[in-house]
């Protein structure tokens, strides 16, 4: 049977929404329609691309998660210069890196942009800093004079993993000038609206996968610098938009992956953790699917 997934931002901890995939394909069921932020971006377009959730657990386990960090050189020999380029840049890292791969792997599969790709199968969340209002990929492009079919897939990915102050934001040139864009989980990580509207019929049914322990709790943050504020007022941003919208009649249809402990940014997960995370979203999802009435 096909369904419609949506995947939630939550960048390394991106492991677990891969294991919840694989008990849902064990299931039966197949993706018509994927949407995602962030590190769901990335398991949306792979999934999309056509790889099972063993392919895409293999792909990324291959991947030194560290290569992605492709900070830019500097001449000046002091630890805080890279700090320079938060200034200058907007980011730590370039972004490169990680737009690269996941074009190599998309090409793999004969995609590049989203033309090579059916009508409304992938939707992807990012934020225009600019302009102030969330973007989705590839429906928003047509009011920024870009058309939708010409647009890299790889790109729109980039733009929604692109962590503030973390990663440098992306630069697109529109009919208005210049937008800087950023992580879609700044607006939204969690875009189950796409597909699951109040008062629009359902085209098929619409499963979502949350890195979260539920819809209610929340980990208490500890703010003691500056470091842990900018943490906590990105977590706080990025779940505020989502967490008005999901409803009781959202809930039932919605995994939840509980996965304190492991940070957003922690590219230096070890195998053994990878795994971790890899089981505990296949475990939750195979406990969902149990009494899930579609």
């Amino acid at each position: 049977m096909y369904i419609d997934g949506v995947f939630s931002g939550g960048g390394i901890k991106g492991f677990a929404l891969i294991g919840a995939c694989e008990e849902i394909e064990n299931k039966g069921l197949r993706f018509a329609r994927v949407a995602g932020t962030s590190a769901g971006s990335i398991v949306a377009a792979l999934i999309a691309a056509g790889y099972t959730s063993k392919e895409i657990y293999q792909l990324l386990d291959e991947l030194d998660l560290s290569k992605l960090l492709d900070a830019r050189k500097t001449l000046i020999p002091f630890p805080f210069a890279k700090w320079l380029f938060v200034y200058w840049k907007l980011g730590l890292y370039k972004g490169n890196e990680l737009e690269k791969w996941i074009c190599e792997k998309l090409e793999a599969k004969g995609l590049r942009t989203f033309a090579d790709l059916p009508p409304q199968s992938l939707r992807v969340i990012g934020s225009d800093l600019s302009n102030g209002q969330m973007i989705v990929f590839p429906d928003d492009l047509q009011k920024y004079g870009i058309s939708p079919g010409s647009f890299p897939i790889a790109k729109a990915i980039r733009i929604s993993c692109s962590i503030p102050y973390f990663f440098e934001p992306v630069k697109m040139r529109s009919m208005d000038g210049i937008n800087v864009l950023v992580d879609g989980g700044v607006l939204s990580n969690f875009p189950m609206w796409l597909f699951d509207k109040e008062n629009v019929q359902k085209i098929r049914p619409v499963l979502g996968i949350k890195l979260t322990s539920s819809e209610y709790e929340h980990e208490k943050h500890k703010i003691k610098n500056a470091i842990q504020l900018f943490g906590a007022l990105f977590e706080t941003m990025k779940d505020a938009h989502d967490s008005r919208y999901i409803s009781k009649k959202h809930v039932k249809n919605i995994i939840f992956i509980p996965t304190e402990g492991v940070l957003s940014m922690e590219f230096q997960l070890t195998e053994e953790s990878k795994r971790e995370l890899y089981d505990i979203g296949k475990e939750k999802a195979k406990q969902f699917l149990k009494t899930w009435g579609y």
